[in-house]
C-alpha cells in the first residue's frame, strides 16, 4: 500500500465565544486532512489549533500540512511509527498538526485491517461519561450554566478557572451551591496562577468537594510543582506540563502530580499517546483523554484510544458541545446524554460532511 495523495482543508467551525485564562476563542481552528492510498482507502484527521497553549494557529497548521503531505507521497501508510518519525524529523515540535496526520494513518490502518479503531488498538467497549465544560465568566452566569447542564443530565462538571484567585473562589463556591453535593466538580487553571496564588486558592476550595485541579500553574513553574502537589488538598493534575511521555515520566518521578491529562494536540497523535499511558500505567498515575475545540472526527479518535487504555479514566470530551453552532460531521461518537459510544464500523467510523467540506478552502498534495 502507498500514499497518492492527501486532502487539506481549513475545517473551520463557528462557535460561540470560549474563554480560559490565557485567552478567548471565537471560533475552532481546526485543519482536517485525508490521507488517500493506492487501494482506494483514505484515512481521516483533524486537529484543532489552540495558539495560546501550544503556539500553533490554523495558518501554521495549513502551511506544515502541505509539507507534510510531500513527504508522505509514495510511502507505507501501514508503518506508523515510520511515517511519524519521517514527520518529526522533517520539523520538530507542531505537534497539534502531526496529530492530524497521525490519526489518519490510524484509521487507514485500522480499515485496512477491517476493524473499529478501539479494536485494532486492543480495546474493548466500556461505559464513558464525559465531564462538561464551563468558561470563565461572572460566578453568577458560570453558576447558571452549571444548573443548565445538571438539568440536562451532567453528573460531571469541569470549572475554568485562573483569572483573580479571589473570584476563582467565588466561582465555585457558587457553583457548588448551586448544583448541591452529588455533582462532581473538577477545576482547570490553564495556567493562571502564581505558586503563592494555587496554594491559596487550592486550600480555600477544599470544602467545595474537588476531585482535582489541572494545571495550575505556568510550566515555567514545573520546578514548584512537586512543593504544591506536597501540600494541596485537592489532587493535581499535569496537562501543559505533559507533552510527551519523556515529561509524563518526570512529573511521575518528582511528583509533580496525582494524574495526567493526555492530549493528542500536545502528543502530536496516538502514538506518543500510547507511550503517556504506559509510562502513567507502570506507576498506577491515572490520566484523562482531553482536547481542545475538535469536531465529533477527533472526539472519535480520541474515544477509540481511551477504549484501549486502561489507565485512562477520566474523559473530558465534551469539545464539540463546547459552543459549536454546527456539526460538520458524518458518523462518529454519539451522545446519550453525557455518556459517549463510537460505532463499530472499521476506522475511526466518523468523515467530514461533504456539505461542509465545499465551504472550506481545499488544498490537494
Amino acid at each position: 500500500m502507498k500514499i497518492t495523495h492527501t486532502e487539506i482543508y481549513r475545517f473551520s467551525i463557528p462557535t460561540e465565544p470560549f474563554v480560559i485564562a490565557t485567552g478567548t476563542m471565537h471560533f475552532a481552528q481546526n485543519v482536517l486532512v485525508r490521507i488517500y492510498t493506492d487501494t482506494g482507502i483514505y484515512g481521516v484527521g483533524e486537529c484543532s489549533a489552540f495558539p495560546m497553549i501550544v503556539g500553533e494557529t490554523q495558518e501554521t497548521c495549513l502551511a506544515m500540512a502541505k509539507d507534510f503531505a510531500k513527504i508522505l507521497i509514495d510511502k507505507d501508510p501501514l508503518d506508523i511509527p515510520e511515517r511519524m518519525n519521517d514527520l518529526m524529523g522533517y520539523a520538530a515540535n507542531n505537534n497539534t498538526i502531526k496529530s492530524a496526520f497521525d490519526m489518519a494513518l490510524f484509521d487507514i490502518a485500522a480499515k485496512h485491517a477491517g476493524l473499529p479503531l478501539y479494536q485494532f488498538l486492543g480495546g474493548h467497549k466500556r461505559t464513558v461519561e464525559t465531564d462538561m465544560t464551563i468558561g470563565i465568566g461572572s460566578p453568577e452566569t458560570m453558576a447558571q450554566y452549571a444548573m443548565k447542564y445538571k438539568g440536562q443530565g451532567c453528573r460531571i462538571i469541569k470549572i475554568k478557572l485562573g483569572k483573580n484567585i479571589h473570584d476563582d473562589i467565588e466561582r465555585v463556591k457558587q457553583i457548588r451551591a448551586a448544583v448541591g453535593e452529588d455533582i462532581k466538580l473538577r477545576l482547570d487553571a490553564n495556567q493562571g496562577w502564581s505558586f503563592d496564588d494555587a496554594l491559596f486558592a487550592l486550600g480555600a476550595m477544599e470544602p467545595f468537594n474537588i476531585e482535582f485541579c489541572e494545571q495550575p500553574m505556568r510550566t515555567w513553574y514545573d520546578d514548584l510543582l512537586p512543593e504544591l502537589s506536597l501540600n494541596s488538598p485537592i489532587k493535581i493534575m499535569a496537562d501543559e506540563s505533559c507533552y510527551n511521555h519523556h515529561d509524563a515520566r518526570k512529573l511521575i518521578n518528582s511528583k509533580s502530580c496525582e494524574y495526567l491529562n493526555i492530549k493528542f494536540s500536545k502528543s502530536g497523535g496516538i502514538l506518543e499517546a500510547q507511550k503517556i499511558h504506559e509510562v502513567a500505567l507502570q506507576t498506577g498515575v491515572k490520566c484523562m483523554i482531553g482536547g481542545m475545540l475538535e469536531s465529533r472526527i477527533a472526539i472519535s479518535a480520541k474515544l477509540h484510544f481511551a477504549l484501549a487504555s486502561p489507565n485512562v479514566v477520566f474523559y473530558d470530551l465534551d469539545s464539540c458541545l463546547i459552543g459549536h453552532l454546527i456539526d460538520p460531521v458524518t458518523g462518529g461518537v454519539t451522545y446519550n446524554g453525557f455518556f459517549v459510544d463510537v460505532p463499530d464500523t472499521p476506522g475511526l467510523g466518523a468523515d467530514a460532511d461533504s456539505r461542509f467540506l465545499l465551504s472550506c478552502d481545499k488544498w490537494i498534495v
